[in-house]
């Protein structure tokens, strides 16, 4: 008897836990990783790179409108390392008029073993693998110089100023290889006190605003004359 009530309590349970399942709202996708739809006859862009430049997308995206089709990863970048196990796969089979790329403040992130998450020779070497993958597509290639990382950190993750000799090793690739330099770190280090998120390497909308003016700016130099 009291098994069967058991199963008759169950059976009127079952429709709602369904129904529950059912009325779970979907995970929104963020928009600055979301695909976009081409609007035909523009220029196609792809930005790479990590959070900082996730601040500055949807802004770019916005001052680009009408020029050119802004796509992105949808991920963070990450270090060097993540970039060439991506690379592939992040540009896809489409064509590119401009590839906007950086990585740099994931490579110097200090480790458990107090070494950098890319130690420099190994960051060298891996923007000269990720560049050669880049220049084959034919795109203009822009790289931008890592953004400033401060000493006043809430965490002990990065150390002040070590992104300045990752950004020289950078330039001399960039350099040899004949690739556009988008200096950001000198562009918002003047005003990164004024732009920076308290204790944190990021930046508050403003700041991703002013960033994304300059990316803007590169890209559009970059672009192909339209007809």
């Amino acid at each position: 008897m009291f098994f069967r009530a058991a199963l008759a309590a169950l059976s009127l349970c079952l429709p709602l836990h369904a129904q529950a399942q059912a009325a779970k709202p979907e995970r929104k996708v963020n928009p600055v990783v979301a695909p976009i739809q081409d609007v035909p006859g523009l220029p196609r862009v792809l930005l790479i790179g990590d959070s900082i430049s996730m601040g500055y997308t949807l802004p770019v995206r916005k001052l680009l409108e009408g020029k050119a089709n802004v796509h992105r990863i949808p991920q963070n970048g990450g270090p060097t390392k993540n970039g060439i196990a991506n690379i592939d796969k992040w540009l896809g089979t489409g064509k590119w008029a401009v590839i906007h790329f950086n990585h740099g403040i994931h490579d110097v992130k200090v480790m458990p073993d107090g070494k950098n998450q890319v130690e420099p020779a190994a960051y060298e070497a891996n923007l000269r693998t990720i560049v050669a993958k880049l220049k084959a597509t034919g795109a203009h290639l822009i790289f931008a110089l890592t953004t400033p990382i401060p000493d006043n950190l809430r965490s002990g993750e990065r150390r002040f100023s070590s992104e300045v000799a990752y950004n020289a090793i950078a330039s001399e690739v960039m350099q040899d290889n004949g690739v556009a330099i988008n200096d950001l770190y000198g562009y918002v280090k003047p005003r990164f006190a004024e732009f920076q998120i308290p204790k944190d390497l990021h930046y508050k909308p403003e700041g991703s605003e002013f960033l994304a003016a300059r990316v803007a700016e590169a890209i559009m130099a970059a672009l192909p004359v339209q007809p």
